[in-house]
């Protein structure tokens, strides 16, 4: 039998951490806010990680935790200084970019594990021996390998723990500054005020987040972006607030730098792509999502130890589904079962931007369901709601509704013990009476489910 590989899953909120153990994960990764990337929507500080790791510990599962930033000096001199409290929590690994940082923390902290970040991008095993000999406990390979490419490095470094991503949103570019307003501004503008000059002399959209997994959805802007006034605003401002002349400044952020944009290729009209800011860069991911579970059976055989779902910022439904497709994609293969293509179909139930196996298989098959376009043709479900697992009446309980659903409506229940599809039959409101429609957040209502099934996602199926 094929050993198992990990199944690691991210975490924004100790809510989406239980709910990634819950449905099948081995261990999650959680960001540092001040040294992560793509810190976005963390709700993990020192209080959080604490116990976060603790609850891990008691299930018998891992934590990690994501401390990859690229540092200026400024951070490097901090560094030490705040990541001895989360190493005293005892998280199972650090995930690391920066050999600096990397050589620091081996120095002080033999003894803790660090896993190299994708951001390191190592793409050949002579790199994976050279990080090997310096300690590094695992290594996340790089988004654009092949997975014939990730066979030789196995091969080649037998002894060595490697990981990939399987699922999620492709980082397809990231800078340490702002694209455009830092050469415009002549200082490093994510460090103080931002002329958010990343909207300049694009095709831009705003952005709603979509519930069911937390991806940016595009809404073209009402009207252009004025840069210049924007500019001479930011300008203002900055002066206003900085103390002293400094290379980055001390202002606030531009608020609208902290939003969520979709940007448009001239030569590629209808690929909207999301571009996001923290103070640590500027991030531009793939117009669609990774989706690689047909690809599980491979890489378990490969021999590969861990398979990453990406996704800190992503809703409670997208934690909870994908690793439950996962879950199965893994136990299928370690038992001997051919792929079910019905996984493929299930995560169709996410919503998404269309799907992509990115660099894995350079010559895709057109064996599987939307396989050579990656594109999503239609949903399967649609996420509508969470279930009390406390609030309870006479074998009904309460449901938080996300998205309309109604009476006759075929709804799924998701849950950690498995999934079952039932015709919704009756439906009350908060005062006990009957009802046709539940139209949406915010709303409460109770349906007629079994106590086995509190804490369940629903999911209605079109």
């Amino acid at each position: 039998m094929m050993k198992a590989p990990e199944l690691l899953l991210p975490a924004g909120s100790l809510e989406k951490m239980r709910a990634a153990y819950d449905y099948g994960a081995d261990a999650v990764y959680a960001g540092q806010p001040r040294y992560s990337l793509r810190a976005r929507n963390n709700e993990f500080r020192l209080e959080q990680l604490q116990q976060g790791i603790t609850e891990a510990h008691q299930r018998g599962k891992k934590l990690f935790v994501t401390s990859n930033l690229l540092p200026h000096n400024d951070k490097v001199r901090t560094y030490m200084r705040d990541i001895e409290p989360v190493i005293a929590m005892r998280p199972d690994a650090l995930i690391m970019a920066d050999p600096g940082l990397i050589m620091m923390v081996r120095e002080k902290w033999p003894e803790m594990p660090i896993h190299l970040s994708v951001q390191a991008n190592t793409v050949n095993y002579a790199a994976v021996k050279f990080w090997q000999s310096v300690g590094v406990a695992r290594i996340i390979l790089s988004r654009e390998l092949s997975l014939d490419e990730v066979e030789k490095i196995r091969q080649e470094c037998p002894d060595m723990e490697l990981e990939v991503f399987v699922h999620g949103a492709l980082c397809i570019a990231y800078s340490g500054r702002c694209l455009l307003s830092g050469y415009f501004n002549r200082r490093d503008p994510n460090q103080g005020t931002c002329t958010n000059a990343c909207r300049w002399n694009y095709a831009t959209h705003e952005a709603d987040v979509d519930c069911n997994t937390g991806d940016a959805i595009g809404s073209k802007l009402e009207k252009d972006f004025n840069f210049e006034a924007e500019r001479e605003r930011a300008e203002k401002d900055f002066a206003a607030s900085s103390r002293e002349p400094s290379a980055t400044g001390d202002g606030v952020r531009h608020p609208l730098a902290d939003k969520v944009y979709l940007i448009e290729e001239i030569g590629r009209p209808g690929e909207l792509m999301p571009i996001m800011e923290d103070e640590h860069g500027t991030y531009i991911m793939n117009s669609k999502d990774l989706r690689a579970v047909e690809y599980v059976e491979r890489l378990t055989r490969i021999g590969v130890d861990s398979l990453k779902i990406e996704g800190r910022t992503k809703s409670l439904y997208y934690v909870s589904r994908t690793a439950q497709i996962y879950r199965r994609a893994i136990d299928d293969a370690v038992a001997g079962r051919p792929f079910n293509p019905e996984l493929i179909t299930e995560l169709e139930g996410l919503s998404n931007r269309g799907y992509t196996a990115g660099f894995l298989e350079r010559r895709p098959a057109n064996t599987y369901q939307n396989y050579e376009t990656g594109s999503s043709q239609t949903q399967r479900s649609q996420f509508v709601g969470e279930v009390s697992k406390t609030e309870a009446r006479d074998g009904w309980l309460q449901v938080e509704v996300k998205n309309r659903f109604a009476v006759g409506d075929r709804i799924e229940i998701i849950h950690p013990t498995g999934n079952q599809i039932v015709t919704l039959q009756a439906m009350r409101n908060a005062d006990g009476q009957n009802i046709q429609i539940a139209n949406g957040s915010p709303l409460k209502v109770w349906l007629p489910l079994e106590a086995r099934h509190a804490g369940a996602l629903l999911a209605r199926m079109v």
